[in-house]
């Protein structure tokens, strides 16, 4: 009786535990839900048309396949039956799991999504039946779309692209009910999980004015010119659009003429100077070089009639003027980074057409100069988007940040929205300490006219690739460049395609070309040292061929290109002379590296 009492005691005690931490997590919940709804009040959406494409877009897809199943309607019957024979197969498969306990067997040869690795997803009848529902629907859905036949090309490729992202929102894992790794987790932490979870959504939403913009990695564990862009240097000069950040010599002996490096305004510098290891600017100072880089202004509404022209003139050119004035020689070796490489391309034909030499050689990081195709981007790169785009910048003065990040992240949709939503929202854990997924999320706004600018005359129109841009009093083509260049691109790079890179490469007029395929994508393929002997490259010097041709007769070399790139530079880079400190008497140090300009947060 007396062992009775007490395991009822226990008993007793460990329910009203359990109640108070209930009671507490509800009293949470509540004061959360006040944030929730404070921070949506402060949201400020980007124009609905960004949202998704044009109506058009799906009425012209279902007119084509209902004329398609008028023209043949024992197609329609014969895959609906196929259909409903398997969904109520599945079902009757579900029910003898319930009676036996024992799963049927899994199609061995069928490729496993990454998103169904619990096992859940297999050994239990409810998990396994909306498993297999939802492949089937997304088989169904899929099949639906192949079968649209009479599309443009544009247009397919968008109704592919659309279809494919519904599907994944769709998916099961999206949803607390049907995500068994956030059920069990819910169940084991007492409800915990939810309610960080909801902490972690509330943050997100209070951090972006009411945008629900998924926090990559997390932002404490990282500080600028602290454990993250360390190379030692200084800012030598600054102006409305850059601070020009001179690196300290790490030889004696320097390179006569010096390198400047313009990386792309849509993100950050410092993903060339993550950490020590795996630095590009840490191992190009290693090499013997005096290394400047422009970094860049992050834009506010003031900047909303900015256009290509000042990047150039206050980026381009005066970065040039003051490496020049500093050093002391007469020209300079310059690299473009991704949009930068598009507009290294503009400034080289400005000053072809200007009689300037200023610039050696022009290396190429990802870069394209030939927009006939538009690749991945294709979807977004039509007139109903870019018009909302337009809409946009007319509101705001800027592209902000949270769109252009938004644009790109539904890339790899899976990868970067959904993943990481689910493992914040859902499981309620912290993002993970990851130095480039900070920098991803460490986004930059762009000016409204420079916007607009590089859509319409060289994503739409191909202008430069074509019949020549008009800007700054001149007339500028592709073909006009003519100074040595080295292009490197990267194999699976979905941002600025490989064979995409090529067919501009091939056009421009230089008869000094070398050409790379790193391996790897837009990122790793470039931050790709030599060290980590991960990532091989192709080089081939036959230009005469299309890029498929070019590939198959490619030469393949392991490791990084990075080596490959120093040799060719280094023929084109002057005499040895002694290493120059960081500026001079007419450009003192303004602030050390990495700047101020790379600490300005993106307007949200």
């Amino acid at each position: 009786m007396i062992k009775m009492a007490t395991d009822q005691q226990a008993s007793d005690e460990n329910q009203e535990e359990i109640l108070n931490r209930m009671a507490e997590n509800l009293a949470r919940v509540d004061a959360l839900s006040q944030r929730f709804l404070a921070a949506l009040s402060n949201r400020s959406p980007a124009n609905p048309t960004l949202s998704g494409p044009s109506k058009d877009l799906f009425a012209k897809a279902a007119t084509s396949y209902w004329t398609e199943v008028l023209g043949n309607p024992a197609k329609l019957y014969e895959h609906q039956l196929e259909y409903w024979g398997q969904t109520v197969r599945q079902f009757m498969q579900a029910q003898q799991m319930m009676l036996t306990g024992a799963p049927a067997p899994e199609d061995e040869d069928k490729p496993r999504d990454k998103r169904f690795e619990n096992p859940l997803w297999s050994t239990h009848p409810y998990f396994r039946l909306i498993r297999e529902q939802y492949e089937l629907n997304a088989q169904a859905v899929a099949d639906a779309v192949a079968k649209v036949d009479d599309l443009d090309p544009v247009e397919k490729k968008r109704l592919n692209y659309f279809s494919r992202q519904i599907i994944d929102m769709m998916a099961p894992t999206n949803f607390l009910g049907t995500n068994p790794d956030a059920l069990e987790k819910a169940v084991a932490t007492e409800g915990e999980s939810l309610v960080k979870g909801l902490e972690n959504l509330v943050a997100d939403l209070e951090a972006n004015n009411g945008e629900m913009v998924v926090r990559l990695a997390d932002e404490s564990a990282f500080e600028l010119g602290g454990n993250i862009a360390t190379t030692p240097g200084k800012v030598v000069y600054r102006n409305d659009m850059m601070e020009l950040i001179q690196y300290a010599p790490s030889t004696e002996k320097v390179r006569e003429i010096p390198l400047v490096i313009f990386p792309p305004w849509i993100n950050k510098f410092y993903i060339l100077d993550l950490k020590e290891q795996n630095s590009l600017i840490k191992w190009v100072t290693e090499q013997g070089y005096t290394l400047f880089i422009v970094s860049w202004i992050n834009p506010d509404v003031s900047y909303a009639d900015v256009g290509m022209e000042k990047y150039i003139e206050e980026g381009y050119l005066a970065a040039i003027r003051e490496v020049r004035s500093i050093t002391g020689a007469p020209k300079v070796n310059a690299v473009g980074y991704c949009i930068a490489g598009t507009t290294l391309a503009l400034t080289l034909s400005l000053l072809k057409a200007r009689g300037d030499t200023s610039i050696n050689s022009a290396t190429f990081f990802t870069a394209l100069t030939d927009f006939d195709n538009q690749g991945e981007f294709t979807p977004f790169l039509q007139d109903d988007f870019v018009d909302g785009i337009e809409a946009e910048v007319e509101a705001q003065g800027i592209l902000r940040a949270f769109i252009l990040g938004r644009t790109m992240s539904f890339l790899r949709s899976n990868d970067l929205i959904y993943k990481p939503a689910i493992r914040s929202y859902m499981l309620g854990e912290a993002p993970p300490a990851f130095d480039l997924l900070y920098w991803n999320g460490d986004g930059t706004n762009l000016p409204g006219r420079m916007t607009m600018q590089y859509l319409r005359g060289l994503c739409q129109q191909n202008l430069f690739a074509r019949d020549g841009i008009e800007l700054m009093g001149e007339t500028l083509r592709l073909s006009d460049i003519d100074v040595p260049l080295m292009a490197v691109t990267c194999e699976t790079d979905h941002i600025a395609p490989w064979k995409d890179c090529y067919r501009g490469m091939q056009k421009v007029g230089s008869k000094d070309r070398t050409f790379i395929v790193s391996q790897s994508g837009h990122i790793a393929g470039i931050v790709n040292p030599p060290s980590k002997k991960k990532y091989g490259h192709y080089t081939n010097g036959d230009w005469s061929g299309d890029a498929a041709t070019w590939k198959d007769a490619a030469s393949f070399t392991e490791g990084s290109w990075w080596p490959r790139w120093e040799a060719w530079l280094r023929p084109r880079s002057g005499a040895e002379i002694a290493a120059r400190q960081p500026g001079d008497s007419a450009h003192p140090a303004l602030a050390d590296a990495p700047g101020d300009y790379v600490r300005q947060r993106a307007v949200r």
